[in-house]
């Protein structure tokens, strides 16, 4: 999948409604369809013949125990709340309605929307069916009611946030684009590392909660037609109409 991060600014032509829903359904539910498959394939190895791996895995929940301190029990659970669905949908709702009324190219907007939207879809289904039980330790925050795997928390925070940090590359100052995109990629860190040590999930819960926002995250800024570089073209007509009248 080839990611260009200037597609919506060299392409800014309004595309269709019915051009939207067939690139959602080919770009976006198509390939979302074969995550789900991969995602749930492994859950049930791992709730199946692999689950001696889970076993494994548990001792890292444990050293993550042993690790505790009041201090890292309040900062992780902050880390937390990055990643809990009102959170996520917050965020989401703002940076789209800013985005809509900046640049008045509601197809862009919605991206974030589509990529939460589309890992939630693979989350919740894949979830219902592997339904994986959380590590046997001490947790320290209230379960919801989904299973342990895929991990929610980091898919969400995922799909968000690197969407987000994508968005972030037309700023125009150099040490913002950077110092937000450094911020926006370290976020779903945080949200795996307190997971982990808060006793949610599984190592392999949030490694493949993660693969499940990052691969809706490019899916979703994928989702629709752009011409190459119809910005480019237009640049170089410009040229060689001054050259001419040189």
């Amino acid at each position: 999948m080839r990611l260009d991060l200037e597609r919506y600014a060299n392409d800014p032509s309004r595309p269709a409604g019915r051009e939207v829903w067939r690139d959602l359904g080919v770009r976006v539910g198509l390939p979302v369809v074969a995550l789900w498959l991969v995602v749930v394939g492994v859950g049930l190895l791992l709730t199946g013949p692999l689950t001696e791996l889970g076993d494994r895995e548990l001792a890292i929940n444990e050293w993550f125990v042993d690790q505790r301190t009041d201090l890292l029990n309040t900062i992780t659970r902050v880390w937390s709340q990055i990643g809990t669905t009102e959170t996520i949908i917050g965020i989401c709702v703002v940076v789209v309605g800013l985005v809509w009324w900046r640049t008045r190219q509601w197809w862009y907007a919605i991206v974030p929307a589509i990529a939460i939207t589309a890992q939630a879809a693979v989350f919740m289904t894949s979830a219902l069916v592997v339904g994986r039980e959380r590590p046997d330790v001490d947790a320290l925050d209230v379960a919801p009611p989904t299973s342990s795997y895929p991990s929610g928390h980091s898919g969400a925070s995922t799909a968000l946030y690197v969407t987000l940090a994508m968005m972030v590359q037309r700023v125009e100052r150099t040490w913002v684009r950077v110092s937000v995109t450094v911020i926006l990629l370290a976020l779903p860190v945080l949200v795996v590392y307190s997971r982990l040590y808060r006793g949610m999930h599984h190592l392999s819960d949030v490694v493949m909660g993660m693969l499940n926002g990052l691969v809706c995250a490019l899916l979703a800024w994928n989702y629709l037609r752009r011409s190459p570089h119809p910005a480019d073209e237009v640049a170089d007509a410009d040229a060689d109409v001054a050259e001419r009248a040189r």
